[in-house]
């Protein structure tokens, strides 16, 4: 056997200084990789709740934008021929509910925009007042304020334009309002 030329020629390895320090290093990218994906994974479920939160307030304030504007009751005899509230044989229109409404009765539903001012929602519920059990812990609040609309070639008084503002809340105070109006477009428009 030879001698090597050179010194040290000989010595293959790490020593225990770079072992450790690739220890160390390996550990903390490790450490941060982690933690990302942990905060990453605790949040993946946020944009769900917002995209859920949206949902149920554009569908509410669909719903309540659909509903008849009119001057009288929709159960009036005189609904589709008034001018006016003095047009009401017997039930002008109000804000709020009329005695016996409700958004799930089916005999007596709400039938106008109006009748959605105050209306609250713990658990989101469908149409015949069944809460969904998945969105249980959401919830949703409608108020409906005479609004005027001024614009450069139309005005609107506040006594034909209504300011509907849903808001609902989920998991977490995530919370969503939208508004819309509701415009009555003519005299005895539904």
């Amino acid at each position: 056997m030879s001698i090597p030329d050179r010194p040290g020629a000989l010595q293959r390895g790490l020593s225990l200084i770079e072992l450790i320090l690739f220890i160390l290093i390996v550990s903390i990218a490790l450490v941060a990789i982690l933690l990302l994906m942990n905060t990453t994974t605790a949040r993946s479920s946020d944009p769900l709740v917002r995209k859920q939160v949206l949902a149920i307030a554009e569908a509410l304030l669909e719903e309540v934008e659909l509903m008849p504007f009119s001057y009288c009751d929709p159960d009036d005899a005189n609904a589709t021929t008034a001018t006016s509230v003095a047009g009401c044989a017997t039930t002008p229109e109000a804000l709020g509910p009329e005695p016996g409404e409700t958004r799930y009765d089916t005999t007596t539903p709400f039938d106008n925009v109006n009748d959605y001012d105050g209306f609250t929602m713990a658990g989101v519920s469908d149409i015949n007042g069944t809460v969904i059990p998945s969105l249980g812990s959401y919830g949703a609040t409608v108020t409906v304020t005479p609004d005027a609309l001024a614009g450069t070639a139309l005005t609107v008084a506040s006594s034909a334009s209504l300011r509907i503002a849903v808001t609902v809340t989920g998991p977490g105070n995530e919370s969503v309002t939208l508004e819309g109006y509701r415009t009555r477009y003519g005299p005895n428009s539904p």
